[in-house]
Order: C-alpha cells, then structure tokens, then sequence
C-alpha cells in the first residue's frame, strides 16, 4: 500500500459522512497518473504554494495600498489568514481539511494590484467586466505554467470560483471559503485600520464587542466555534442568526469607517487612473505586452490579454510600468 493509499484509506476512517474524500474526487481536467505519496487534493496544495501567481501576492495590497509598516495585512498575509481559519472549521467539523487548504490558497490568485480598487477598475473597463474570483480560476486553469494552467482537481477549483458571489461549491470544503474569507477580512482589516489611525477600539459599537467579542483574537474565535457548531453533523454550514447578524453588521461598519473613508482610501483614485490609461494603452498597442501574452492576443483578443497582463501585476510593478508607458525618461548625452 502507497502512502497516498494509506490516507486515502484512513480517510474514510475517520472524516465526517459529510466530507469529500480524496478518492472520491472528480478528477482534473487533463488526467494524470495519481502521486504515490500525496492525495489529489495535497498534490494540489504544493503546485498552488510554488506557482508564480502565489508568490505575487506578497506584494499586492489588501486594504492600504502600499503601507509604511511591517505588519499592515498584504493579499498574501490574508490568504494565509483565511487558510488557517478555514482548516480549523474544516477541523471541527470532521472535513477534509487538505481539500479546504488547497482552495484557501488558491481563492485569491487572481486578484488585482491595488486590492479591491484594481478590481472596481478593470471591472469598469474590460469587455464582460471582471471579478477577481474568476480571474483566480483563470490563473490556474491556463495562466500558470506558460499557458498549461496547474490542472487542479475540480472540487478545488470549484472552492476557489465559489469563495464570493452567488455560486456556491458542491463540497462542504469549498462553502468553508465563504466564512473564512469573511471571518478573516473583517476582522484583520479592522486591526489593521487600528493600526493607521482610522479607527479606536471604543468606535466600534459596544454591542457588536459584546456579543463577538473585544478583540480579534475573541472574534474570530467566537464566529469559528459559531459555524461549528451550529454546522456539526448537519449536510451544510450555518451560523446562528444572533451572530451571523452580528458579522453582517460588524462588515457594514467596516464599509461606512474604512472601505469608504477618504483618509484610508484617498489614493486609490489614483490608482484606478493609472490601470484605465495602461489598459487603453496596451490595447491600443498590443505589441508593448511581453511575449507570455502574445499567444492569449492571438487566441483569445487584445482585451483579454491585457486584462489578463495589468490583473497579475503586483502594486510597484503596475508603478514601475505605468512610468514606462507615461512619464518621460531625462534625456542624456552619450
């Protein structure tokens, strides 16, 4: 017996009636020979950690864009943060924890420089307009890999497409994101408005501390043993009405104080500014998109590729080429 047969064997052992098994999976889109080590779902665990688009996130903005201080939250950062958060529900509840880490890390590969303002600006000006999630399920699916794409399994991409909007995943795993991803965000971006100034402790209201609690750490707790057990034994995820109420609340402070605030955000029309006149002018000069793109031009049509380029920048990379593009090099004698 394989060490992938070993935990494919305890697996049904040992998870919830509930839970997907590795065995069980539908599969990847281009079938491959199975790893005789790692289950489906851990292999694609590995190839999202050492794909290129992974590694980018470390310097795209969650909320600040570009903050002066080591411990201001990072796409990367938040997508550690909801990993975690969400193996522990995954945990709780008896769920195939490997499979809800895979889709974790995979939810945000295709989000925008300058965090949910990149994502307002492309969805603006691209032809169908754009929602990160999709654009995630792009990254793995053809992005990677010079144009091959990771060929992940299906219920992993189906958690990574499913984390936000309407849709919702077939597997427990893949609903976990929904929570996590929310359970996470609310709260670290509330810290981290703390930290800038935006907000004090004694702004949020005190009905909200009471019922999830004074401080992130009591916060996040509370609302993971929430869903938890109010999910236990159940065929789908809830949370109890008191305390989804509370988040839902808790969120729209967020959106009203931070998301909105002119201090926290001010600089972010600026950021919208510069990917409009980069996207009019890749498209309008096609020929200035690095050669990984020229095959998706060809293929699929210049808005596609372009929009494909400006989506996996980085913060300073879009800076560096935008001033490439629009601002004028000092002249030099040679």
């Amino acid at each position: 017996m394989t060490g992938r047969e070993r935990i494919e064997q305890a697996e049904a052992y040992l998870l919830s009636p509930y839970a997907c098994k590795s065995r069980d999976s539908k599969g990847r889109i281009r079938p491959e020979e199975p790893c005789h080590i790692r289950t489906c779902f851990q292999r694609d665990i590995d190839r999202i950690v050492h794909c290129k688009a992974f590694r980018r996130l470390k310097h795209k903005t969650q909320v600040f864009l570009q903050p002066e201080g080591d411990h201001y939250r990072t796409r990367m950062t938040h997508t550690l943060e909801v990993t975690r958060i969400a193996r522990t529900i995954a945990r709780g509840l008896g769920l195939n924890e490997d499979l809800t880490e895979a889709a974790a890390l995979g939810h945000d590969l295709g989000h925008t420089p300058f965090g949910h303002a990149g994502e307002r600006a492309l969805n603006a000006i691209v032809p169908g307009g754009f929602e990160h999630n999709v654009q995630s399920l792009r990254v793995v699916d053809k992005l990677e890999k010079q144009g091959s794409g990771l060929n992940l399994t299906y219920e992993v991409r189906r958690g990574i497409l499913c984390h936000t909007g309407p849709d919702r995943a077939e597997t427990l795993e893949g609903q976990i994101l929904w929570y996590a991803d929310r359970i996470a965000y609310i709260n670290h971006d509330l810290e981290d408005a703390m930290r800038g100034g935006i907000l004090f402790p004694m702004d949020v209201p005190i009905e909200l501390q009471e019922k999830l609690g004074y401080d992130k750490s009591q916060r996040i707790d509370t609302l993971v043993r929430d869903v938890i057990d109010s999910s236990q034994g159940k065929p789908e995820l809830n949370q109890t009405p008191d305390l989804r109420d509370a988040m839902n609340e808790l969120r729209d402070f967020l959106f009203q104080m931070v998301y909105r605030n002119p201090q926290a955000k001010g600089e972010e029309g600026k950021a919208v500014e510069m990917l409009h006149r980069m996207y009019e002018c890749y498209v309008k000069n096609p020929d200035l998109l690095p050669s990984d793109f020229q095959d998706i031009r060809f293929e699929e049509g210049v808005e596609r590729a372009v929009c494909d380029y400006i989506a996996g920048m980085t913060d300073s990379y879009a800076v560096e080429k935008y001033g490439e593009l629009f601002i004028p090099k000092a002249w030099t004698v040679k």
